[in-house]
């Protein structure tokens, strides 16, 4: 009898040492992002730690929804999403953890990041306005909020008013202007739009490029991908349009930021958090930047000289607003994006609940102001 619970033992210990030897060569992601530098940086990860990384790719809302739905039992690792809102709505939903690591608080500047590190941002993208220069010209163009002005009507591209860039670029207005100026803004640009809302960032461009409207909101690294492309097509409608750095004389370009955080269920937790710390080094935040022409999270490196020589500072939210030589600037983040999960005045709380009231209801109060295709 002893003999027989004594194999049993063994049994079930090898069992259980086989199971904490797979769990630990192994991390499962939920990612929205679908770059090639990814798959080059998970690669470059593996080759480094032996870690394999195992991949699900969907839209940032969907994995959020599905890390609900499988509560404990979910396989996530970790989730990295392109908009700080879904890691935020992830974290209000209880969905994350958080993890202490001296790499990362090194890092990653602590308004790039969340308060209880719960989240880390990775990458950060400037939402600009890209122009035709032979319909408009430089003086023209001013502040999100002047895209309201009739004098733009038929003119104005932009992508659907569900995509997370759309809903953070809002919640940014809501925060510095306060809800009846978002509001008056956005009536005013669907008021504007040339046409009906479709596509990603780069089909704006190239309906600039197509005379389809004058002026896109788009975000920079779109630019930056087809300025570098393999198809001549896309270097050629990149070349033909002029890129603008909104509300210099106010509030700053809006920064979308795309970032990462442990799930709170992880089985592979120690290996999540490795694979943040690596995706915030040196060599991976100059991979983002180079090949997928986003700014860096990480101080250290510096952003593509493609974008340095466009005026496209490293770490700027109002560089000079045509592509020529910028002076950098100090102000990397707006206020309310810098304080959103731990507001320390009366004016950051309110930012913070105008994130939360975008992020959670803005379908719900844009569909008055939207045609129905354009909600997703």
């Amino acid at each position: 009898m002893k003999r027989g619970i004594s194999f049993l033992q063994m049994i079930v210990g090898l069992s259980l040492a086989a199971s904490m030897a797979f769990a630990s060569t192994e991390v499962n992601v939920y990612s929205h992002r679908h770059y090639d530098s990814d798959k080059a940086l998970f690669k470059a990860f593996e080759e480094k730690s032996g870690i394999k990384v195992n991949v699900i790719t969907a839209k940032a809302e969907e994995l959020v929804s599905k890390l609900k739905i499988e509560g404990t039992n979910s396989p996530a690792d970790m989730l990295i999403t392109s908009d700080i809102g879904n890691l935020y709505e992830a974290k209000e939903e209880g969905l994350l953890q958080k993890i202490d690591s001296k790499v990362l608080s090194a890092n990653i500047p602590a308004h790039l990041r969340d308060a209880d590190n719960e989240w880390f941002g990775l990458t950060k993208r400037a939402r600009i306005f890209v122009y035709n220069p032979e319909k408009l010209s430089e003086k023209e163009l001013g502040s999100y909020l002047d895209l309201s002005d009739p004098k733009f009507k038929g003119k104005i591209l932009t992508r659907s008013s569900s995509a997370a860039y759309n809903k953070s670029l809002l919640a940014s207005i809501i925060a510095n202007h306060g809800e009846a100026k978002a509001l008056e803004f956005a009536k005013g640009l669907v008021a504007n739009l040339a046409r009906e809302p479709k596509g990603n960032d780069r089909d704006q461009i190239k309906a600039v490029a197509s005379g389809e409207g004058d002026l896109a909101i788009v975000n920079t690294y779109y630019l930056g991908v087809m300025l570098n492309s393999k198809d001549p097509k896309d270097v050629e409608v990149a070349k033909s349009v002029k890129i603008f750095f909104p509300a210099q004389k106010a509030e700053g370009a809006h920064i979308n930021i795309s970032g990462a955080g442990v799930t709170k269920y992880a089985k592979n937790k120690e290996n999540a958090m490795k694979l943040i710390e690596f995706l915030s080094s040196v060599e991976a935040q100059t991979l983002f930047a180079e090949a997928n022409h986003e700014y860096p999270a990480n101080p250290a490196v510096k952003a593509s000289g493609m974008r340095l020589a466009c005026g496209w500072a490293r770490n700027c939210i109002r560089p000079t607003t045509s592509c020529t030589a910028a002076p950098m600037c100090r102000r990397s983040m707006p206020w309310w994006y810098r304080n959103i999960t731990t507001p320390s005045s009366s004016k950051q709380a309110g930012a913070s609940r105008s994130f939360r009231k975008v992020y959670l209801t803005l379908p719900e109060q844009m569909k008055p102001l939207t045609l129905p295709s354009q909600m997703g």
